[in-house]
């Protein structure tokens, strides 16, 4: 397993990093944590979850298998503070169960929802805590400086952002220098070949000011993988068929007639389209670890060996000759109102 820096940290993440959104939705806690178990095992040591996962189900699967295991301490923990209530579908559905202030990027809910997780996961400690998505309506300052003392108090040791505009993180950046805050160290955005808009701002923006990239939809929910022919026809337990709304709307005619193309290419090198949709991502200037989100242990076994492979330059040129660097053919940041009105479809 490769290892990299994570920014500036000096922390060093594997290559591959695990993904725990399907952890109790759909799979099951043994399941679950057996794929964690797999994972680790192989060397993979960051371990990506969040609050809003199932409920909290995910942490407290994840919580559980590092205790039983015994390995909390060689595994980094990234979790993430939801700006919004829980989703739709999931284990918890009744908006009366939450208040007002249950939810949300403000120093009362960041650091309750801290407290929350530290419980779930069984430990006394989170590796990395993230903002997940922007709060445009809270200032950066209570927001920082909520992390700042769940840092201070050891609680957290690094914090993040996840799904945020490059001028956001930036604006972050500028209040932590100028409040002598604990400063973001990576940012999580989508990124795969369907949706390269990260490439004009954000990427440079990281690179140059020491920010790691953990990508999430690196398989652009299957769509790379062949999973979906069709916008109106999903299949039985795909994202799009359980889930609907903002997922369904990522499939969209021409990214099928993408995947289908980039199959091809996979056939010619001899991968299957998840492998290959993994490394390009995985060897992508700038980005640290693409998230890989397996349902069961047979997909997760089947995208390892990536961790041992490296992108040819044909390769590479024939994926920028189907969608080219920093356009889009499908929406992945379609739960990210300040990108809804920039899409640009590209063109062949």
């Amino acid at each position: 397993m490769e290892y990299r820096s994570l920014g500036n940290t000096g922390v060093h993440v594997s290559s591959l990093c695990l993904g725990t959104d399907n952890f109790a939705d759909p799979t099951s806690a043994e399941e679950s944590s057996r794929i964690l178990n797999v994972a680790l095992d192989a060397g993979i040591n960051l371990v990506d979850t969040g609050d809003v996962y199932a409920d909290g189900e995910g942490e407290k699967i994840i919580g559980q298998t590092l205790k039983d295991n015994g390995k909390r301490h060689q595994t980094l923990i990234a979790t993430k503070v939801d700006h919004g209530r829980r989703r739709p579908g999931y284990l918890v559905d009744d908006p009366t169960l939450f208040g007002p202030n249950d939810h949300g990027h403000s120093r009362l809910n960041i650091i309750r929802a801290c407290e929350n997780s530290l419980r779930r996961l069984q430990t006394d400690y989170i590796d990395l805590y993230q903002i997940h998505r922007p709060s445009p309506d809270i200032p950066w300052d209570e927001q920082l400086g909520a992390l700042n003392d769940l840092v201070r108090q050891g609680k957290v040791r690094y914090i993040g952002c996840s799904t945020h505009p490059a001028w956001a993180v930036m604006d972050a950046i500028m209040v932590s220098e100028l409040k002598n805050y604990a400063r973001f160290v990576c940012e999580q955005p989508p990124y795969n070949l369907l949706d390269r808009r990260i490439e004009n701002e954000l990427i440079p923006l990281c690179q140059k000011h020491g920010l790691g990239l953990v990508a999430w939809a690196p398989m652009a929910m299957g769509v790379l993988a062949g999973r979906y022919t069709s916008t109106q026809d999903f299949p039985e337990n795909s994202r799009a068929a359980l889930r609907g709304g903002f997922y369904s709307d990522r499939v969209t005619k021409q990214g099928i007639e993408v995947g289908m193309e980039f199959a091809k290419l996979a056939q010619r090198i001899d991968l299957s389209p998840a492998q290959l949709s993994i490394l390009w991502v995985k060897d992508q200037p700038g980005i640290t670890a693409p998230l890989i989100g397996p349902r069961t242990v047979e997909q997760l076994e089947s995208l390892l060996p990536v961790k041992d492979m490296q992108l040819d330059d044909e390769t590479r040129a024939d994926c920028d000759a189907l969608v080219p660097p920093g356009s889009v053919v499908s929406d992945f940041h379609n739960t990210a109102d300040w990108m809804k009105m920039q899409v640009t479809w590209a063109t062949k």
